[in-house]
């Protein structure tokens, strides 16, 4: 088992990463009067009995899969539920689930009764980066993650177990965000990842616990430093500026997160070597990510002038001009406003 210590402002917790470690659960649940878990439907049939068997007096609410739970109508659903159950401030709710799940279910807690604990009990790759940092929110019909708050976990059991079940489109997903971790962090951890990596289908537990550990550690190097994103904490935006346009054009669901952010963060890249004169070898990176499966190009039925909108209004974004995370070097991340013509010249040199 791999541990991994977050430090911020309102709270210090631990990630806890490897295989069969459900059982921590056991001694963090005896402090709480009563425990709610918000699950979603493909998790319930697949692991929900795994928690059910170990604590019977779970009170469990399951939401649709992916950014479905997202809405303003789960999230009130998801208050009326544990009211009705005698949740008090002294109960605590564990999202148990991939990030969507996890936006959702802290946020409940977040707001519930102005605040109860929660824990994180991810359960898909993409989530080593939002069950970690405290960022909880659901969806807005106009943008992602537009109605939330800073609120962060009172621990985070990360079973590798979980990963097994995973579709290989979620793996992809998740894996985007290790991807970038390097980029924005660690040039050689993103060189071991494009030497050693020509597949996600044959992830070993060790490899796969020890990618996300790495990914976790720089994630939580941001967030210690800038728990609410006043500074330094944006960079872990990359490539999601346009990558949350895209999705939310999609319709929060017909492309994952990591498939838009993906597309995002090749976007992100032309832009930095046109810029600020980025020297890293992005062609290269384009057929390493292809050989992993994923697509880069921007669908051909978006158009700019829709996406433009939405990107403008990009919680990173003032005065309505969108702002991007670029590379000055790999490892070396700032934020700027671009130009909306060098923005629509390089949106359609990437559509398909």
């Amino acid at each position: 088992m791999e541990k991994v210590d977050i430090c911020t402002a309102s709270k210090n917790y631990s990630v806890y990463i490897g295989p069969d470690i459900i059982h921590l659960l056991s001694n963090s649940l005896a402090e709480y009067t009563k425990v709610m878990i918000i699950t979603d439907e493909t998790v319930s049939e697949l692991h929900i009995g795994k928690i059910i068997e170990q604590f019977p007096e779970l009170i469990v609410y399951t939401t649709p899969s992916g950014e479905k739970a997202k809405t303003f109508q789960i999230y009130e659903d998801c208050l009326s539920f544990a009211l009705k159950h005698g949740l008090d401030r002294k109960s605590v709710i564990l999202a148990f689930g991939g990030g969507a799940v996890g936006d959702l279910a802290g946020f409940v807690a977040a707001t519930y009764m102005r605040g109860i604990p929660f824990i994180q009990i991810p359960t898909t790759i993409l989530a080593h980066d939002s069950a970690v940092g405290g960022k909880v929110a659901i969806n807005h019909s106009l943008g992602k993650n537009m109605v939330g708050a800073f609120y962060q976990p009172e621990m985070v059991i990360y079973d590798t177990n979980f990963l097994h079940s995973l579709p290989e489109r979620q793996v992809r997903s998740g894996f985007a965000e290790v991807i970038k971790h390097g980029l924005i962090a660690d040039p050689i951890f993103l060189q071991e990842l494009m030497e050693n990596l020509s597949s996600l289908n044959h992830l070993n537990n060790i490899q796969l616990s020890n990618y996300l550990k790495k990914g976790i550690e720089i994630k939580s190097a941001f967030v210690s430093k800038d728990e609410k994103e006043t500074g330094i904490r944006a960079y872990l935006n990359f490539g999601h500026t346009l990558g949350h346009a895209i999705e939310a054009k999609a319709d929060f669901g017909k492309l994952t997160h990591g498939e838009s952010v993906m597309c995002g963060m090749v976007y992100a890249l032309i832009l930095s070597n046109n810029i600020l004169g980025l020297t890293f070898d992005i062609q290269s990176f384009i057929q390493w990510i292809e050989k992993l499966g994923y697509k880069w190009r921007i669908p051909s039925y978006m158009e700019f002038d829709t996406l433009y909108e939405l990107m403008k209004r990009d919680k990173k974004s003032t005065s309505g001009k969108p702002a991007f995370v670029l590379l000055k070097e790999i490892g070396k991340p700032m934020m700027m406003e671009v130009e909306k013509s060098l923005l629509e010249d390089t949106f359609y040199k990437l559509s398909e």
